[in-house]
């Protein structure tokens, strides 16, 4: 009795003396009124970090990119930057996807579900309202995201990877009924991405353009090309389930017809190989998921993947096999891309004008500034940040530009070997002290 009295003693000084409990969560969060049914007012967001935390990271995924996507370096971060949370927005459109047979984790089932395109499809046609789906709601949606972040007095650090940089870039310059987005926030974090010429800008005329072929029922990104817009998501997350579940397996998705041959390896492959074959910056033909993985194998039948670069395909894999959340976003609305390319110079130009955006104080930004700029723009990320310090109020920045890192390594890479990772470290760290 003595001894087990020691113990039970022993615990409840350990549970005294533990840290918090901390926060690792999927919730939904009730959204403002949107264009369309009021069931699509709410967006999702995952929850990281202690349960005491200090400061909040909110991030916004890229193009097609779902909070998933952003998890891996989420861990890394709150790991490392104390008293700090991370948020990760999934957007409204994400209501659209049906991942249920995703969750049983059977990836013949998922093959079969899928591929079979046995699964509930969203057709333009019947969702118009998402050609309203632009920059000023989804602005909207992500400021209840951070106002919910900043309760207890918590700071607020916006960021985002890609097309979701841009969209922290335009946070902060937005006018939200006379208060500039900026006062919300105590720093930024871009990922890849940003305005002032990170990526295409849209004139008035193509503005003009595109929105009539939105407004006309076309009202998805089709990134692949094939009539499916929800395909490209699809075959990323089968194909990740896939390699991580029988990554030395031969190809399953090898021998899909309709699967565009350019993401097919020479020689048959395992499924790891497939998924690195298909992303790789090598062999990849898709720029915006673009990974620095490694190679195919020198032998072997079928061939195996061969790691030694930035992000080892299998945690890759992991990541975009997850669900709730996943890593690709299904559907992804074309007047949100067109927004954020109309409001690439922060000014109210006649882009900016014809398609609503409040884009009114960009020149008054002071909030501390990091980006981190990869391959993919060869320094036009970089570039973009070194002309919106000098175009607004920021003093205090860090800007990386890293041209040995593809577009998606610094959310997924392997945490000794992520430049960005050690760089925004200490930038979290700086902002947190103050």
């Amino acid at each position: 009795m003595a001894r087990l009295a020691s113990l039970l003693a022993l615990f409840g000084a350990l549970a005294v003396c533990s840290p918090a409990v901390a926060v690792d969560r999927y919730v939904p969060m009730k959204a403002p009124p949107g264009p369309g049914p009021a069931k699509y007012d709410r967006v999702w967001v995952q929850q990281l970090g202690p349960a005491r935390a200090e400061q909040v990271v909110v991030l916004v995924p890229g193009t097609q990119g779902g909070a998933g996507s952003m998890t891996p370096v989420a861990r890394d971060i709150v790991a490392r930057v104390r008293r700090t949370q991370v948020w990760i927005l999934d957007r409204r459109q994400q209501a659209f996807e049906d991942t249920a047979v995703f969750e049983r984790r059977d990836p013949d089932e998922v093959y079969d579900h899928y591929l079979g395109f046995r699964y509930r499809r969203v057709l333009g046609e019947d969702v118009p309202f998402v050609a309203n789906w632009g920059l000023s709601t989804q602005l909207r949606d992500l400021r209840m995201v951070v106002r919910r972040a900043a309760r207890g007095g918590r700071g607020v650090i916006l960021g985002g990877h890609s097309a979701g940089a841009s969209t922290a870039v335009a946070y902060a310059a937005w006018d939200f009924g006379g208060r500039a987005g900026w006062r919300d926030l105590d720093g930024l974090v871009l990922i890849d991405g940003g305005l002032l010429g990170s990526f295409a800008e849209a004139d008035a005329r193509r503005a003009r353009r595109e929105l009539a072929d939105i407004r006309s029922g076309d009202v998805f990104l089709d990134l692949l090309g094939l009539g499916i817009p929800e395909v490209a998501g699809v075959f990323v997350q089968v194909g990740a389930l896939f390699a991580y579940e029988r990554p030395d397996a031969p190809s399953t998705l090898q021998e899909y017809p309709p699967l565009p041959e350019a993401f097919k390896p020479p020689v048959r492959a395992t499924n790891e190989a497939l998924l690195g074959y298909a992303l790789d910056a090598s062999t990849s033909p898709l720029a915006l998921v673009r990974i620095s993985a490694g190679s195919l194998a020198g032998s072997g039948d079928p061939r195996p993947w061969q790691d030694g670069e930035i992000t080892p395909i299998r945690r890759f894999a992991r990541a975009f096999a997850a669900n709730d959340p996943n890593a690709a976003e299904w559907y992804y609305p074309r007047r949100l891309l067109l927004d954020i390319d109309a409001a690439n110079d922060l000014r109210m130009n006649r882009a900016a004008r014809l398609l609503g955006l409040r884009l009114r104080h960009g020149r008054e930004i002071p909030v501390p500034l990091y980006a981190y700029s990869t391959a993919l723009t060869r320094g036009r990320v970089a570039r973009g940040a070194r002309r919106l310090v000098r175009f607004s109020r920021i003093e205090e920045f860090a800007i990386v530009d890293d041209r040995g890192s593809s577009h998606l390594d610094p959310v997924v890479a392997a945490p000794r070997r992520n430049d960005f990772l050690k760089s925004v470290v200490p930038f979290l760290r700086r902002v947190r002290s103050r």
